[in-house]
């Protein structure tokens, strides 16, 4: 149970940290209250019914308001994270990697079966001692 807890804790704050850096736009054109079309990412194509101006050279020019209306929301990410790398040297690297070694095999079981002689046969002997010197265990 604490296993799975641990991965789903560790997904959701991977996925946190994700949405919080991304950033990305939206971009939407109305044509009066309608929307036309909502674009990620990029501009949204318009429908067409912009305001054309006139090439005429009149002395007065009537322009009237356009009707379509482009709207753009724009959601910036987070760039301002910390990065905590950890610059060692070669001799802190050797030292830290051999003193985990060593603490991991402190604690390791050793087997009280394993000796050191199994593959050596003992050595052959010439007299019997015990005959030759009269000791017996009784």
């Amino acid at each position: 149970m604490k296993e799975i807890f641990q991965k789903i804790s560790a997904i959701l704050m991977s996925a946190i940290i994700l949405l919080s850096t991304i950033s990305f736009t939206v971009d939407a054109h109305y044509c009066g209250d309608d929307l036309v079309d909502l674009a990620f990412y990029k501009e949204a194509k318009s429908c067409g019914m912009e305001q054309i101006k006139s090439t005429k050279d009149c002395g007065d020019k009537v322009e009237k308001k356009s009707c379509c209306t482009d709207k753009q929301i724009v959601l910036e990410g987070q760039d301002d994270l910390k990065d905590n790398t950890i610059k060692l040297s070669f001799e802190q690297q050797v030292f830290i990697i051999s003193y985990a070694y060593s603490y991991h095999n402190l604690f390791q079981n050793l087997d009280a079966s394993i000796t050191s002689f199994i593959g050596h046969p003992p050595p052959l002997l010439d007299k019997d001692y015990q005959v030759l010197y009269e000791t017996f265990l009784i």
